[in-house]
């Protein structure tokens, strides 16, 4: 994976956290939903990331009028034939970038939730497997822009893990403009010398080795204290749920492995509880109009939980 990491890099400047969030995703079998302001490399970075990776990957843009068909796909006429036959819609990928996903309504938000969680299409009363490895990288608009829908809680909570893309620093920033003045185009990364580094095999055996990630009682104990702290806090209305706890279990396993090691550490689950946690949170009305932050409540539940020796 390091050699992936090397690809994008080649395109994108910066944003290591959201490319660690894609890798340990991938490593996972998770999806990952990325946010930050419009042009902060979201779409770049994934379309990077399918280039440096010998996988199918399709786009879809969501917009108002969308519909769930549109991405499932549908039942249509078969004219040669008389007869109805299915049309697979762009989920029928390994790779699939969702972008400005916010932007379309609910119903068809929804119509991701069983390819995310089940790895499937059910259409006209037939499931249809997805192919394997199937990656799900949503990206979105801060909710406060305009036209944007914000994600139901049942959806949130199928993303393993959700990154905040920040501006980048003005370091980074130069260089972004120096690559631009030096011909980079960000619609044709391949020009920037991006190419496919890892095959779908590549992928399962990752996903293999990331599952032999040793895994103690005390981590196991540790992470669902976490999840209880957070169901205890007098700010929260929603706090992590058992689906979370083993969310940050999978998402700790791949960070372990990624990082040199074949056992799990208290550090790998706080760096990767903030990512992994924070967008099942839901803070109670009044903790909102107090000015209370998500992450504040989270930071809180996990400094009060004893780590582990």
């Amino acid at each position: 994976m390091a050699a992936v990491r090397a690809e994008v890099a080649k395109a994108v400047v910066g944003q290591d956290s959201a490319v660690s969030g894609l890798l340990v995703a991938l490593l996972c079998g998770g999806h990952v939903l990325m946010e930050g302001v419009p042009g902060t490399a979201k779409t770049l970075l994934v379309r990077t990331l399918a280039a440096s990776l010998s996988v199918d990957a399709r786009r879809v843009q969501f917009t108002p009028d969308l519909m769930p068909g549109d991405i499932t796909g549908s039942m249509v006429i078969d004219n040669t034939r008389g007869e109805l036959r299915f049309r697979e819609g762009p989920v029928f990928t390994n790779l699939l970038l969702a972008d400005e996903i916010n932007r379309t309504p609910p119903k068809t938000q929804a119509a991701l939730l069983e390819a995310m969680e089940e790895g499937q299409v059910s259409v006209d009363g037939v499931s249809r497997p997805l192919p394997r490895p199937f990656l799900v990288a949503a990206t979105q608009n801060p909710i406060e822009y305009e036209g944007t829908y914000p994600l139901p809680e049942a959806q949130l909570d199928r993303f393993l893990l959700k990154v905040v893309l920040p501006i980048p620093g003005r370091p980074d920033e130069v260089e972004i403009l120096n690559r631009h003045a030096s011909g980079f185009d960000p619609r044709d990364v391949t020009a920037a010398g991006v190419r496919a580094v890892a095959s779908g095999a590549d992928i399962a055996a990752g996903q293999a080795a990331v599952q032999r990630v040793q895994v103690s009682p005390d981590i196991s104990g540790y992470i669902v204290d976490i999840a209880r702290a957070t169901r205890e806090s007098p700010s929260l209305s929603l706090g992590v749920s058992p689906r979370g706890a083993t969310a940050l279990l999978r998402a700790a396993r791949a960070w372990a492995w990624l990082t040199g090691r074949d056992f799990v550490t208290p550090d790998d689950v706080k760096s990767l509880a903030r990512a992994t946690l924070a967008h099942r949170l839901a803070l109670r009305p009044e903790a909102e109009l107090e000015g209370v932050d998500v992450m504040q409540v989270l930071s809180s539940a996990l400094d009060s939980v004893p780590v582990p020796r």
